[in-house]
């Protein structure tokens, strides 16, 4: 023989099959954000139509995803995981400052991310309602994380001797729920607002709820 025979390494074109398979991943992400997002939206978008928009096959989809709700349900966690990395980076340059400062900075780090790419704030608040109980679940759940979090803060904060000693997880929820129905009614075209007012208003609401300690 002239050769000695190599085991395949999966590579092509200096890249591993792991790695093209997570690119054509994305490009189906990356389409399905601007086609539900940006254009028709997901209930007027289908899987041929979103396979075009990525200049790849309806085979390579079905090779990722099952359905087109699959990636909606991914394209909506990503939005919440952009937005939770926003704030926690927020909590780290602002842990020392007083409450009003804290609770300001932090929305503000949400709002900023959340909105800052309009179609990430359709899949967030419009797109994914009512679409299946399966995603309605998702969507509570993550709610919840917010909840979640903004009691975990007020806890920190009523140890400081910031906010008065009750449990706070009621005014969390009304709070998680105005945000959501204030920036979709915004996102619709039902609220006239400019994004500045929307977020000042949010902020008004969030320090309302927390209350310093007498």
């Amino acid at each position: 023989m002239a050769g000695r025979l190599r085991r395949p390494t999966g590579a092509y074109g200096g890249r591993t099959a792991e790695e093209r398979r997570a690119e054509r991943r994305r490009r189906f992400l990356d389409a399905g954000l601007e086609l539900f997002g940006g254009g028709p939206g997901y209930r007027a978008t289908g899987v041929a139509e979103l396979s075009r928009a990525a200049g790849l096959s309806t085979r390579q989809f079905y090779e990722e995803f099952r359905t087109l709700e699959d990636l909606l349900a991914e394209l909506h966690l990503e939005v919440n995981d952009r937005a939770e990395r926003a704030v926690l980076a927020a909590l780290a340059g602002a842990g020392d400052l007083p409450l009003p400062e804290r609770a300001t900075a932090l929305f503000h780090a949400y709002a900023t991310d959340v909105t800052g790419d309009p179609r990430r704030i359709r899949i967030a608040f419009v797109e994914i309602i009512g679409v299946s109980p399966r995603l309605d679940h998702q969507r509570l759940a993550r709610r919840r994380r917010w909840i979640d979090f903004l009691c975990a803060e007020a806890a920190r904060a009523v140890e400081r001797g910031e906010l008065a000693d009750r449990d706070y997880r009621l005014a969390a929820t009304a709070f998680i729920g105005g945000v959501n129905g204030l920036l979709h009614d915004w996102t619709v075209g039902w609220v006239d607002a400019t994004l500045d007012e929307i977020i000042d208003e949010l902020v008004r609401m969030l320090l309302g709820a927390m209350r310093p300690a007498a």
